[in-house]
């Protein structure tokens, strides 16, 4: 694609020159073609253009990917380019010189292995790796997600952050990994691992962190005439879980998280945020976790959790390591993943308490500062929080007062915008 379309550049601006050089161009595709979920990549699939849209859990820092090896020999002085596809393609050294293969020659030969790679004369470009998996939402009951890794380069890298919604534009392509020593198939030499080379990348969600979704001109004047009642609030609210009976006030402020509020930004650079954390402290039994499965079905992004199988990694972010490179990078945790929605957070009281300390900041401030293994970085959680607890005993004991019923620190219910017992 990319050597078709700088043939036509040069006979388009530069039609009576053959011999002007024209900078290398990159090619970026988008489709409205049907959406290959990550799960259906098989090998019927290998070398097509596929759509997939997942969210991404990863991404690698910036690296130098060459496209054209300047080699030398090192007892002639022979040069050679060595011309590299784009992805995870790599490329092997002769190991003869090209000068000693030339028959009637009267130089010695060259000993095995004389290249030796001049890097001031090789050109190189930007690429990044990003890890895509599959949204929660798209996963079938009882299945674990499904990842893939892409292969970004030049103008799409540095596009989107761990959290990011997005759907790749890619080639779908092998690679043979590196064998380590823990490998049971190391010495498999016809085994491929799958990854994406992408072609273009088209993010589903805006600046503002809101969904892109469209209606049409009659659910627009269905809106129109809605906003015209006066007992709107009432009426959306009744439509917060219908099968519950009761508990107007908090199915008022479950609304009131779906919706959101407005951000601000004080003239002084202060920033205000419009999302709204809700804590529902009740006895067993009272609905707490159907109203939060609501939610989670409810909410365009949402991420349903528990506080007994929640850490403080995998809530915020995490450090990994790759492993062909030997790089860390970061993978984003629930609070990243669910940005621009909601979390579920049941069990909140079961919750250690050097986990719930890792969310004060994405609670308020709504970013995750992370300084880890070199890399130090702030990533957007801004996302609305729904937490579920019991009791310090269990149930509501009347003889005390609330603060003795409460087993949360004044710094985690100062971030909750309404409490209700």
């Amino acid at each position: 694609f990319e050597y078709a379309l700088m043939k036509c550049t040069h006979r388009i601006v530069f039609p009576h020159e053959p011999k002007v050089d024209i900078p290398k161009h990159q090619l970026l595709l988008h489709s409205n073609a049907d959406d290959v979920s990550i799960r259906n990549l098989d090998s019927m699939a290998i070398a097509r253009l596929v759509r997939v849209p997942g969210i991404v859990i990863g991404a690698s820092v910036m690296s130098s990917k060459a496209t054209e090896l300047h080699i030398q020999c090192q007892n002639c002085g022979h040069t050679k380019a060595i011309p590299i596809l784009g992805g995870f393609t790599g490329v092997t050294l002769p190991r003869q010189c090209a000068r000693s293969r030339i028959p009637k020659d009267p130089t010695p030969r060259c000993p095995l292995d004389p290249y030796f790679v001049v890097h001031e004369k090789s050109h190189f470009v930007d690429q990044q790796i990003i890890k895509l998996q599959e949204a929660p939402d798209q996963v079938p009951v009882g299945e674990l997600p499904r990842h893939v890794l892409i292969s970004a380069d030049r103008y799409l890298t540095n596009r989107v952050v761990p959290g990011s919604r997005c759907t790749v534009m890619g080639i779908f392509s092998i690679y043979q990994n590196k064998a380590s020593k823990n490998s049971s198939n190391g010495g498999a030499v016809a085994i491929r691992t799958p990854y994406l080379r992408a072609v273009g990348i088209q993010s589903d969600i805006d600046q503002a962190a809101k969904g892109n979704a469209t209606f049409s001109e009659e659910e627009e004047q269905e809106f129109f005439e809605l906003s015209r009642r006066s007992d709107i609030y009432n009426v959306m609210a009744a439509c917060i879980a219908p099968s519950i009976y009761g508990h107007r006030d908090i199915k008022k402020s479950i609304l009131c998280l779906l919706l959101g509020g407005s951000k601000k930004i004080l003239p002084d650079g202060m920033k205000l945020r419009g999302d709204i954390n809700v804590l529902l402290l009740g006895d067993p039994g009272t609905a707490k976790s159907q109203l939060l499965k609501f939610v989670e079905k409810a909410a365009p992004i949402s991420i349903y959790t528990s506080g007994k199988g929640s850490s403080a990694a995998g809530l915020t972010a995490s450090v990994q390591r790759d492993q062909s490179t030997r790089e860390f990078y970061l993978e984003g945790g629930a609070m990243v993943l669910a940005d621009g929605g909601v979390v579920c957070i049941d069990e909140f009281d079961k919750m250690r308490a050097e986990d719930r300390v890792a969310i004060h900041e994405a609670m308020e401030q709504q970013t995750i500062s992370i300084a880890k293994a070199g890399i130090t970085t702030i990533l957007n959680a801004r996302t609305s929080v729904l937490a579920a607890a019991n009791p310090i005993f269990g149930r509501y004991d009347d003889m005390k007062t609330p603060g003795e019923n409460i087993d949360f620190q004044t710094t985690i219910l100062s971030r909750f915008d309404m409490i209700f017992i």
